[in-house]
């Protein structure tokens, strides 16, 4: 079992606003030593000092995702700060909205390195420090996007099905060594970030998370639930029922149902003039908050998620016992090999 929260040595990268940012928080709350990474480096000092401020222990590397090296050397700071890490958290990403022939190929490709290979690079640089840990955890926030692609998206859709086939390639694999490291995807519905006001768009409005929307520090709860007990995934929001039901049973017709009337791409741009900003290619200076600027009725609570998205499932019980006879046959076979 993963240490208890109070004693580990939590990374989490794509700290400075939204979802990475309440992480952070929520880590530093639980007593964690929390140590943060983004590009922008103002955001994540001012982010050190509110962990610090409210009696938390925390730490601040600057770190582009897109560059394998600096993941590697993050995770060095980080044992070389704190002497090892016990869970990783992988946040980061960008996303640009338009139709599909309005994207450019720099535009798709930048998305899938910040937001796919991101990911991997910064998992691949925490794996030897959590095997010399002993285990831990590896948690990465995909989306509802993971499984339903929806319209004026196509970039941050396929970054997400990515994400969620590397984790589930990955969560095998560990299973088959007989590792024991946990791999959680967080799979949250529209949640009140700035993450859109981030959002590089090919429309005239900025766009916006479509209803019902919920608070960062929903998934931030559900984030810091799975460096205690990691399960397999975990649909952060009620409405992502919807989601996968409707991809899992009827994906033609949940086509047919967003489609129409342009419903979901309407949904998502908002009644503000788009201002040409975003972070796609460079940080977004001062934008260090969890919460969007505009005024939005964002849920406090999930209870689906609290009740029925983060329980184990009879998958996990038996993955985790499948690592554990592993991890058992390989120690026997070892000490065989060495008698």
């Amino acid at each position: 079992m993963p240490r208890s929260v109070s004693e580990q040595t939590v990374v989490v990268v794509g700290a400075s606003s939204g979802i990475g940012r309440a992480s952070a928080l929520a880590f530093g709350r639980e007593g964690a030593r929390v140590v943060v990474a983004a590009r922008s480096g103002d955001d994540l000092e001012s982010l050190v000092t509110e962990i610090r401020d409210a009696g938390g222990d925390a730490y601040a590397v600057p770190t582009d995702v897109a560059d394998a090296e600096q993941l590697r050397r993050l995770a060095a700071a980080a044992v070389s700060r704190y002497g090892g890490i016990d869970t990783w958290v992988n946040v980061a990403a960008v996303t640009v909205y338009g139709r599909v022939e309005e994207i450019t190929d720099e535009e798709y490709e930048r998305v899938l390195q910040v937001n796919v290979m991101g990911q991997v690079h910064g998992t691949r640089a925490a794996l030897p420090h959590l095997r010399a840990r002993g285990g831990g955890a590896v948690i990465g926030i995909g989306s509802v996007e993971s499984y339903r692609a929806v319209p004026l998206h196509a970039p941050y859709t396929m970054s997400k099905f990515a994400v969620r086939a590397f984790y589930d390639t990955l969560r095998m694999e560990l299973a088959e060594e007989g590792a024991p490291i946990g791999v959680t995807t967080i799979l949250p519905v529209g949640i009140d970030t700035p993450f859109f006001e981030h959002a590089r768009s090919h429309g005239d409005r900025l766009p916006k998370p479509p209803p019902p929307i919920y608070a960062p520090e929903v998934v931030a709860a559900a984030v810091v639930r799975a460096a205690k007990s990691p399960t397999r995934e975990v649909p952060v929001g009620a409405p992502a029922v919807a989601f996968l039901l409707g991809q899992r049973f009827s994906p033609a017709l949940t086509d047919a149902l967003m489609a129409a009337g342009g419903m979901l791409s309407k949904a998502q741009q908002s009644r503000r003039p788009d201002d040409n900003r975003d972070n796609l290619d460079a940080p977004m200076p001062g934008t260090g908050r969890t919460r969007g600027v505009r005024p939005t009725l964002a849920l406090r609570h999930s209870l689906f998620t609290r009740l029925i998205g983060q329980r184990s499932r009879p998958g996990d019980l038996l993955t985790r016992a499948v690592t554990r006879l592993q991890g058992r046959s390989d120690a026997t076979g070892s000490g065989g090999q060495q008698g």
